[in-house]
């Protein structure tokens, strides 16, 4: 059993983004802790991208409050979240194709010594980050081309925990991957909370939230429109809160089944 932490590492209080005209986010709040999984879910415009490049300091808020282990901070560029301990790892990965794993790791820094790089202690630090997180590959010095989707997601969230962050952010992890795949990041989603990090899971896929979040926020037109423990909730209330609705596909189809089990039952 992980350990939640009562203060939040990450807290949004209030947060509002407008570009132009255009009101993106309005009064958000959101809290993170350690060694908790919460899926940012919510339509296409409700405004979760607007919300993650606020956290990874892309959109500085123009109202409210971003908290950081209970002290008020200023995130104004990316620069700002990468020195609390925020890493988010965007859904086009940014992985250079024709450059091994090791090097896709340490892109940007890189370990040298007296100013040379240091391929060994590279490529050692990189076998052992990943035996950690249980990511198998065939070989760390194999092109990133050369991997299946969901290894190259893997390598690109491995690459996210060398700054040693308290919050990563994975902007639809298992989008366009097959079922095994979606499983190999799912299991290694989990094994970021044994790790006793705060993940910030944004993701469209309802089985997949349900299967490794703790708790769901959800974003409606660019407001809070609840939160749910995983184990308190269902389907189609996340669904429901999604829409903005009661009355849907989910919830009749749930009603359906519910009435035939009760004709059955009777």
């Amino acid at each position: 059993m992980i350990h939640v932490s009562a203060t939040p590492v990450l807290a949004l209080r209030g947060v509002s983004k407008r570009f132009g005209a255009v009101q993106a986010l309005t009064d958000v709040t959101l809290e993170i802790r350690a060694g908790e999984v919460v899926a940012l879910v919510g339509d296409n415009g409700a405004g979760k991208s607007t919300l993650v490049k606020t956290i990874s300091g892309v959109h500085p808020v123009d109202d409210g409050v971003i908290e950081w282990e209970g002290a008020p901070v200023r995130v104004t560029k990316p620069h700002d979240a990468q020195e609390l301990g925020v890493a988010t790892v965007y859904q086009d990965l940014a992985l250079c194709d024709n450059l091994d794993v090791v090097a896709n790791l340490y892109l940007g820094n890189e370990l040298s010594t007296a100013g040379v790089l240091d391929e060994i202690a590279m490529e050692k630090r990189a076998k052992e980050l990943l035996d950690t997180l249980s990511i198998r590959i065939p070989s760390v010095r194999i092109p990133v081309a050369a991997l299946s989707g969901g290894q190259r997601q893997v390598v690109a969230i491995a690459r996210a925990l060398i700054g040693d962050p308290k919050i990563v952010i994975l902007d639809e992890p298992t989008a366009a991957l097959g079922v095994e795949q979606t499983a190999q990041v799912l299991d290694l989603v989990e094994r970021l909370r044994e790790r006793d990090l705060g993940v910030i899971l944004i993701s469209h896929n309802m089985a997949d939230v349900l299967a490794v979040a703790d708790r769901v926020a959800v974003l409606r037109l660019g407001r809070n429109n609840g939160v749910f423990d995983v184990a308190d909730t269902s389907h189609e209330e996340i669904i429901a809160a999604i829409t903005g609705a009661d009355d849907n596909a989910v919830t009749r189809r749930k009603a359906r089944t519910d009435q035939l089990k009760k004709e059955a039952g009777a």
